[in-house]
């Protein structure tokens, strides 16, 4: 939108969003002496980064310097670079590498941002050159969200919303039941955690909740506006810059410009079923996505009608997910596939891949190639986690203990499916029984020999993670031997699109030449990702879009107010 009045409330910048990229730019910007607003289209603040682990992947940070001492910057620069391959600009990993302990510098003293080391999370892909086996993923300590006052009432609820303060280390020991010493520690720490929270009166929040509340308290440290039910539909230029947005609230529409800029920081397009449509292949579909529901892709399209380019449009963080009815919905199956005594075949009946992958290369698979992408059916699609009783006895699955009977409502949706035999289990899901039983005979002799030469499930640090290290001989693998059997339907859900906006090392938003927009800047998942198509560990979607975020606010200030 071309617009020569002036008319209208006038700021430095203005961000577009108020998840970890939004409150990192805006953070940054006030500090460095801008008057900064956020307006945030959904009535609530957060966005996904509310709804996610919260965890930081960010190397070189201080807490990984105390805690983590075999983190090395120039180990991590070597990784990044190498899983990520061609597909990224060198120099956007470099400035991500090299300034992302900074950004998170910033923060912690600018916030009540306080971070710990996840010990043992591993990277996602630690055998690679560069990549770190006892894991480079920081979370957010417990927060005290009182200390949020009114705000607490429009903090963005986590899409699995539980009373208990649970921990990204205690959930793997969880996962795995009472097999392990450590579980039912877990359980002790994470009751006590909550119980000792109550006793002091404490309205305690962990995970992507913890992250944001101390994120909050720094926006609102810095005198940062936030306008909730407030949704940017236009990008306002002069003279081929970017001065001012259109905003959309309760009905009236107003505009709002920036003397340094705009900050596009507000999602993918997750819940936009159209661009679904356009860019993913079947049966992508936003009744998967956990991302927050407002991500319609608002800041993607905006950019675009300034002649924004492109990349990753077919990509999405990927999430190997359980459709179960509501309540409960999307099941994000992080551990389960990684379980012994479990496998994911496809309609055919057979294995396709390493089950304990990371979970976007996981759902790559499903949709068949290295990076699931292209046109045509899903290669992997419908798929089906295989697993016996002994799993169903032994493992947390979907949120409810070992040997707690499963909901009859999952069942009856055709979110699970049981039968005495395997052979019987193939038939009620539709795949050759013959194929079925063939291979979990196969894997079973796998499992016991503990190494699988057809894909190398268990190999991998990472595949131990959410293992069962009291299985043996391989945490990774074991026998379905034992009656009823179960089939899991395997569906793409994702925790966002990956698709966005080009941008360069300062988070300033490109055209297909490469050329810049003035004014327009975008971090987060409205951005093209640094990962490419891979994810490096635990966290490593908000530690971009904190770093990028910062970025961006740190050019915004050092750039001439526009008149």
């Amino acid at each position: 939108m071309q617009q020569d009045s002036a008319a209208g409330e006038t700021v430095d910048l203005i961000v577009v969003g108020s998840g970890a990229a939004g409150m990192a730019a805006a953070i940054t910007a006030a500090r460095h002496g801008l008057s900064t607003v956020i307006v945030e289209k959904s009535r609530y603040w957060g966005g996904s980064s509310a709804r996610s682990g919260g965890g930081v992947w960010i190397p070189g940070n201080s807490v990984l310097r105390e805690h983590a001492p075999a983190d090395d910057l120039e180990a991590a620069r070597t990784y990044l670079h190498h899983i990520v391959g061609g597909h990224v600009d060198a120099a956007r990993i470099d400035a991500y590498i090299d300034r992302g302990a900074e950004a998170l510098e910033f923060l912690m003293a600018h916030s009540a941002l306080r971070l710990e080391w996840v010990q043992g999370y591993s990277d996602y892909h630690p055998e690679a050159p560069g990549g770190l086996a006892a894991g480079r993923s920081c979370e957010p300590k417990a927060f005290d969200a009182r200390a949020l006052a009114g705000d607490l009432a429009t903090l963005h609820p986590h899409y699995a919303e539980s009373p208990l303060i649970v921990k990204q280390g205690d959930y793997r020991w969880l996962s795995t039941g009472l097999r392990h010493w450590r579980g039912p520690l877990a359980g002790l720490k994470v009751a006590g955690r909550t119980l000792w929270g109550k006793i002091r009166r404490q309205r305690l929040v962990g995970f992507g909740s913890a992250l944001m509340a101390e994120l909050m308290m720094g926006v609102r440290a810095a005198g940062v506006p936030v306008r909730l039910n407030t949704a940017m539909t236009e990008l306002i230029t002069e003279n081929d810059r970017v001065v001012g947005v259109v905003l959309e609230s309760r009905g009236s529409t107003t505009v709002l410009r920036a003397r340094h800029g705009v900050v596009l920081a507000c999602g993918g397009f997750d819940h936009n079923a159209e661009m679904r449509e356009k860019y993913h292949r079947a049966p992508v579909s936003a009744e998967y996505a956990l991302g927050a529901a407002t991500n319609t892709g608002d800041g993607i399209t905006a950019a675009v009608r300034l002649g924004a380019a492109l990349s990753f449009m077919g990509d999405a963080w990927w999430a190997p997910s359980i459709p179960l009815p509501k309540p409960k919905g999307t099941w994000f199956a992080l551990a389960e596939r990684s379980l012994p005594r479990s496998i994911m075949v496809n309609a055919r009946g057979v294995r396709f891949m390493n089950e304990s992958l990371p979970y976007v290369e996981a759902t790559h698979r499903m949709f068949g190639g290295e990076h699931g992408l292209g046109d045509g059916p899903a290669e992997n699609l419908p798929a089906w986690l295989i697993f016996d009783q002994t799993y169903r006895s032994r493992y947390v699955f979907c949120g409810v203990p070992g040997l707690q009977p499963l909901p009859r409502s999952w069942f009856e949706s055709g979110a699970i499916t049981s039968a005495d035999s395997i052979a019987e289990l193939a038939e009620k899901i539709g795949v050759p029984a013959d194929a079925l039983t063939g291979t979990v005979h196969r894997f079973n002799e796998y499992a016991r020999a503990g190494t699988d030469p057809d894909f190398g499930r268990g190999v991998s640090a990472y595949d131990h993670y959410y293992g069962d290290i009291t299985n043996k001989p391989n945490p990774s693998l074991g026998e379905l031997s034992k009656g009823p059997f179960y089939a899991a339907r395997m569906v793409p859900g994702d925790l966002g699109t990956k698709g966005g906006i080009d941008t360069d090392a300062d988070a300033r938003a490109l055209r297909a030449d490469g050329s810049v927009i003035e004014g327009l800047y975008a971090a987060g998942n409205t951005s093209a990702p640094v990962m490419g198509y891979t994810y490096a560990g635990p966290g490593a979607t908000i530690g971009p879009a904190i770093v990028f975020g910062y970025l961006a606010a740190l050019d915004a200030a050092q750039v001439t107010a526009a008149n």
